[in-house]
């Protein structure tokens, strides 16, 4: 679910993940139909690092 928010609306994915100022950037980018692409991506990039930190956090015995 949060991949297909991540491409359709990646500013709002930042804010789903706890990263409000990274979304306001994202959504200035956004604005621009030729910066749609890189917002996309950055947010897909953000989720998979956000994914990782959850599953080290797990492995650590930090809960998660």
């Amino acid at each position: 679910m949060r991949l297909l928010l991540a491409i359709i609306l990646p500013w709002l994915q930042f804010f789903t993940i706890g990263r409000p100022f990274a979304g306001i950037i994202c959504l200035i980018l956004q604005i621009t139909l030729i910066g749609w692409i890189p917002a996309a991506i950055w947010s897909v990039y953000a989720l998979s690092q956000y994914n990782t930190d959850r599953k080290i956090a797990r492995a650590m015995g930090n809960g998660g």
